[in-house]
């Protein structure tokens, strides 16, 4: 492995079929799989938490929307904090961490949390496999740090077949933190517009510039996705139901694709409620029971101060071909049967 110390980008893997790379000064780390990119994560300061973005699968696809990072034509323009792949909650002590964005006027400010990367611990990179460790922290509107965040990604891929996986350990620091019941959290990825479910709603879009020029209609031939869950739930139906994996897919340019979310078996509230939705979110949530039960239950999951919680997930890419519900089965045991 080459270390390049002293420089604003730190890379290993060089020599590798995954690199991986953090450039200090654009507050990114980039990784590629066989010399192409795959993901980055980007933390700036304009965004209210760090994520993945963009992500590409194995043939280069975009699979999550541009907008409003960078816009492409024909994207939708709703809800500006849904970025690339993410993880947080809507309702945390009180501070909603999910809506979070630049959008938000200042006078408002003091309803929402932020979460603020900290620091890069671990890059590791090889034939099989790059790994990320970070360090960020949930932030009150006065700068008071509610909870930390250690997050392990593992990138992987093979073939057609792309891998992120997440590890995230959140720590109570100084006070309980309670996750209030309630419909926003807690793994969100907004898709492309080709991966949403087709749809009789107008809703505003881009022109080639990324800026909005109008509203069109949603078509067949421009949105192709459909959700189904390990529970054979599927399209709409996948929404507010329990399932231990949900899988969308789709085409992008004309080429089939799946695009997967693995909960695990040791995660709270498994399996955990999908908040998948037809325009784009594909978002799972173990916190909200009650609005997803319609009140038949209820979590309110509780930290005690000092006390830690373990969540783990994995986001599937195949291109080529969809997977079949028994390939999912298969790829869901083998996550299980990992040891993180």
């Amino acid at each position: 492995l080459l270390l390049v110390m002293g420089l604003a980008r730190t890379g290993y893997g060089q020599d590798t079929r995954f690199t991986i790379t953090q450039n200090k000064a654009e507050r990114r780390v980039d990784i590629a799989i066989d010399g192409k990119p795959f993901t980055s994560y980007i933390y700036p300061d304009s965004l209210m938490k760090p994520v993945l973005y963009p992500i590409r699968s194995a043939d280069g696809a975009l699979i999550t929307r541009g907008w409003p990072l960078v816009p492409r034509a024909g994207e939708h323009v709703d809800h500006p904090h849904h970025i690339g792949l993410w993880f947080n909650y809507e309702n945390v002590n009180g501070l909603d961490f999910w809506n979070n964005s630049s959008s938000i006027p200042a006078s408002k400010k003091n309803k929402y949390g932020t979460i603020r990367h900290f620091s890069v611990d671990k890059m590791t990179a090889n034939n099989k496999k790059a790994e990320l460790n970070v360090t960020a922290y949930w932030d009150k509107p006065d700068g008071t740090k509610l909870l930390k965040q250690d997050t392990r990604y593992i990138f992987a891929g093979i073939g057609a077949m792309r891998s992120i996986e997440m590890v995230v350990k959140l720590t109570a620091l100084k006070e309980d933190v309670s996750f209030t019941d309630t419909k926003d959290g807690l793994i969100g990825l907004r898709l492309t517009r080709e991966l949403e479910q087709p749809s009789d709603i107008p809703e505003k879009v881009t022109d080639a510039g990324g800026v909005v020029s109008g509203v069109r209609e949603h078509t067949a031939e421009i949105e192709t996705g459909l959700y189904r869950s390990s529970e054979g739930k599927e399209g709409d139906g996948v929404w507010g139901t329990r399932a231990r994996w949900v899988n969308l897919n789709g085409k992008l340019g004309g080429k089939p694709v799946s695009i997967v979310m693995l909960d695990h078996s040791n995660n709270v509230g498994y399996p955990t409620y999908w908040h998948a939705r037809g325009y784009g979110l594909f978002a799972a949530n173990p916190f909200g029971q009650k609005v997803f039960s319609k009140g038949v239950e209820a979590l309110n999951f509780k930290l005690k101060a000092g006390s830690s919680v373990v969540f783990k997930y994995k986001v599937l890419i195949n291109s080529g071909s969809h997977l079949s519900d028994d390939q999912v089965n298969i790829e869901a045991n083998k996550f299980e049967s990992e040891k993180r």
